[in-house]
């Protein structure tokens, strides 16, 4: 431990405010706009270089985020300014292991002051440990990001059949098929359009007060930060509720959820459907948020998922959705929403293509959780030096979970 010193936070790093940016005054481009709770949409001008580290500051606190390249953060967060010769990657792991939620001083929303941060008592090492931390750590992040990265392109892969079969209309034996009218526009002849509850069954989810939701015990709670924006499902988004519900509001792995409820302007999470992945528990239960949607046949579940992900059903279906700031969508709406029926070889022959792309993806997301798990596990521990990072066998820690 001689390598270790005794410092406060501010002799470690500098901290500044972000800078203020509404989505709406936004121009999409290459660079995040990182806010407290972390990438919040994109900019096409950036103020800070990469690497940096961003934490929040108003809000969401405690909170960290690393970013590699360019980048803009909100006025809600604080980022690092000055790494005063410390390594950005340590840094962003060692602001984790700080109680920067405790240092609240806000009256009405939550606020960290950078000053009672940079007060902060730390151990840090010398920059060369910092950088062999940083990098086991980071190491394991970026194998996580990889499998994150492959899970994009096996969905966009789905969603390619998907859309050249059932958007384009150039599936197998289309070439003798006629296009006839329909309520969603010229159709292959012999399929159908159907509402979504004459197919499937919608159920709301439970509405909770905030004493029910727990730090630990409990189920798994399927919550509005569980969507993604544009479709998807969040893990980390997950919370534990520990309340009344019915057997109806519990799903599991492979069951179809939806959100009924948005926060976005653009309306990118309202009615998208997802798939739970597994869970902690083998069953979840489903806010008041999200909708659960059960096929009435199980062999339509995939694509009824489909017809719902990749389809226009969202963009048709939230349209009825009402508020100003918070939107919410009716379940009479989603119910009501129409989906297209092809014939019942060729929604089989669609489910045979993709399931195993749906599979591959949910292997890649359990290997993610454990990989995770593992970092989580070792990062308290390096960062203060109770392990010491040349003992460590990575290749034999992260065998099990690739």
């Amino acid at each position: 431990m001689s390598e270790w010193r005794a410092a406060a936070l501010g002799d470690v790093i500098t901290l500044q405010r972000g800078f203020d940016l509404t989505e709406k005054e936004a121009t999409p481009g290459p660079f995040p706009v990182i806010s407290s709770g972390g990438p919040s949409y994109t900019t096409d001008v950036a103020k800070v270089e990469g690497p940096g580290v961003v934490t929040g500051r108003k809000g969401v606190l405690g909170k960290v985020h690393f970013s590699h390249g360019p980048f803009w953060p909100h006025d809600t967060t604080l980022w690092v300014r000055d790494f005063k010769g410390s390594d950005p990657r340590y840094v962003y792991y060692l602001l984790q292991t700080l109680p920067l939620a405790s240092l609240d001083a806000g009256a009405s929303n939550p606020t960290l002051n950078r000053n009672h941060a940079h007060m902060l008592p730390v151990r840090v090492p010398t920059t060369p440990v910092q950088e062999r931390i940083g990098s086991v750590l980071g190491s394991i992040d970026d194998l996580i990001e990889n499998n994150r990265r492959r899970v994009e392109v096996l969905e966009e892969m789905a969603q390619a059949v998907y859309r050249e079969w059932f958007v384009r209309f150039r599936y197998p034996g289309h070439e003798d098929v006629p296009l006839v009218d329909s309520p969603l526009g010229p159709i292959p002849e012999g399929w159908t359009c159907r509402r979504l509850d004459d197919v499937a069954t919608l159920v709301r989810g439970r509405s909770y007060r905030k004493h029910e939701l727990v730090h630990a015990g409990g189920l798994p709670f399927v919550n509005l930060k569980c969507m993604m924006r544009g479709g998807g499902f969040r893990r980390d988004g997950l919370k534990r509720y520990e309340g009344k519900f019915n057997n109806a509001q519990l799903v599991g792995h492979g069951d179809i959820v939806l959100a009924v409820t948005d926060l976005t302007q653009g309306r990118e999470i309202l009615a998208r459907a997802t798939l739970v992945p597994r869970l902690p528990e083998p069953r979840g239960v489903i806010s008041l948020d999200v909708a659960r949607i059960v096929p009435l046949k199980l062999a339509d579940r995939l694509w009824i998922f489909a017809a719902l992900r990749w389809s226009d059903y969202p963009d048709r279906v939230k349209e009825y959705a009402n508020g100003s700031t918070v939107l919410h969508l009716s379940p009479d709406h989603v119910a009501a929403g129409l989906v297209l029926w092809p014939p019942d070889d060729l929604r089989a022959m669609f489910v045979d293509t993709v399931e195993p792309v749906l599979g591959a993806v949910d292997e890649l997301a359990d290997s993610s959780d454990q990989l995770a798990s593992i970092r989580d596990l070792l990062l308290p521990r390096l960062v203060t030096g109770k392990i010491e990072v040349s003992h460590l066998d990575m290749d034999a820690l992260t065998e099990a979970a690739i």
